[in-house]
């Protein structure tokens, strides 16, 4: 297996010392800070709908739509926490406002007596029925209405090599949820 640099620039990071900083080139500085910009106006620009149409942040959203999506509108708090990609502490805090509001209860687990299951009510699914279209029209315009097809097919590739590299599956892995 050959595993020579194929780039003048591999090569350079190659030959450095270990411990030596490799800095991002001008045109990884542009790229990354174009994420940074994008993300950032993004997940502001889906929160405010959310406000202004359900008073509920993107993050309580994303955990009423894990529900409805899963089996009997159901979900272990760990197995939730894990799908949102949110330590449980966070996830703990957003169920119970989301149980003030009544969108969602949550129920001992009965084959483990520190688990409960979080439950997505009917006024739950009322509201999230109610939103989501706007959500969804958010969504198009803010992405996919700017992107071709080719261009949504790379960003979603692209995304998931990164969201691969940031889930390591060691045991002692750094992860949100384990948190």
């Amino acid at each position: 297996m050959n595993t020579a640099p194929t780039s003048a620039e591999e090569a350079d990071a190659a030959a450095k010392p270990a411990g030596q900083t490799r800095w991002l080139t001008d045109d990884e500085q542009r790229i990354w800070r174009s994420y940074l910009h994008a993300s950032m106006l993004l997940e502001d620009h889906l929160d405010r709908q959310l406000q202004r149409d359900a008073g509920m942040p993107h993050i309580y959203y994303g955990l009423l739509v894990g529900l409805a999506e899963a089996p009997g509108r159901r979900l272990r708090m760990t197995e939730l926490a894990m799908k949102s990609k949110i330590t449980r502490s966070r996830l703990s805090h957003a169920i119970a406002r989301l149980e003030k509001n009544g969108w969602v209860r949550r129920e001992d687990c009965p084959s483990d007596k520190r688990g409960q299951f979080a439950v997505l009510t009917d006024a739950g699914a009322e509201v999230l029925g109610r939103t989501a279209p706007g959500h969804v029209t958010a969504v198009r315009q803010a992405v996919f209405e700017r992107l071709t097809p080719q261009q949504q097919e790379a960003l979603g590739e692209i995304m998931e090599i990164v969201a691969e590299g940031l889930q390591p599956s060691d045991a002692g892995a750094d992860l949100p949820w384990l948190r």
